[in-house]
């Protein structure tokens, strides 16, 4: 099949259609994948929306009848999303681990700063108008992940000598991070809303990969070696790394 027309199926919204769940009204996204062999479901935390991948001959009636297939699956995966903690005035999100309160001013344009503690709690303070909030919210965590795991990335290469490649931010929710053949690197930017020994283990372990492509002992031994708090970080994530997915979502 010719690539022209391969781009133009996957990127027609008019795949996409709509299932309900429980009385709730469900998006499903359809994307067309030349190397995709069978169909794949996916839940997004993000977008509380379900993402169906395609082969490229796989009809819509195929696909409408795989989602009603699997359609306790789909309840079963809802269920366990946790609660949505939108960015709203008021609202209080961690950055770091250390809770702020998220305060909306009137003045300047998107720009956000942390102020002097308020009532306790130091303060996120995004300018501009509310309706924008979360979005310019959610850049600037995304920006403060980056410098984050930039940082603990350089540490982490330059203790094993080894070069990473491009470093990028998704929002996934199977894994925090992940390290390809080729040395880049992607992490998930809720990391920044974890404690930092938290984001350093993640940065340490898919800088090992570089060295070891697999979780032999081998490759444990470099992560301890390069993130001491490996232990109590795997913890943390096991018992709390399921709320962060819930932070800026809306309802």
């Amino acid at each position: 099949m010719p690539l022209a027309l391969f781009a133009k199926q996957k990127a027609a919204p008019a795949d996409d259609f709509d299932i309900e769940l429980d009385d709730r009204k469900i998006r499903v996204n359809v994307t067309r994948n030349r190397n995709a062999r069978r169909f794949i479901l996916r839940v997004s935390a993000a977008t509380r929306s379900v993402n169906l991948t395609l082969p490229l001959r796989g009809s819509m009636r195929e696909a409408r009848n795989f989602v009603g297939r699997h359609r306790d699956w789909l309840k079963t995966q809802f269920s366990q999303l946790p609660e949505p903690r939108p960015f709203t005035p008021g609202a209080i999100v961690p950055l770091r681990d250390l809770p702020h309160r998220i305060l909306n001013v009137a003045t300047g344009r998107g720009v956000v700063q942390i102020s002097e503690n308020d009532n306790g709690l130091p303060s996120l303070c995004v300018s501009g108008d509310p309706a924008h909030l979360p979005r310019r919210l959610t850049d600037w965590l995304k920006k403060q992940a980056r410098a984050d795991l930039a940082r603990q990335v350089e540490i982490h290469a330059d203790t094993l000598g080894v070069k990473p490649g491009k470093i990028s931010l998704r929002d996934t929710r199977s894994r925090w991070g992940s390290c390809a053949a080729n040395g880049a690197l992607s992490f998930s930017w809720r990391l920044v809303l974890a404690p930092p020994h938290v984001l350093d283990y993640v940065a340490a372990h898919e800088v090992a990969h570089m060295q070891e492509m697999n979780h032999s002992p081998a490759f444990w031994a470099l992560v301890k070696d390069t993130s001491a708090d490996t232990v109590a970080a795997k913890k943390w994530l096991k018992a709390h790394g399921r709320d962060l997915h819930g932070i800026g979502v809306a309802p």
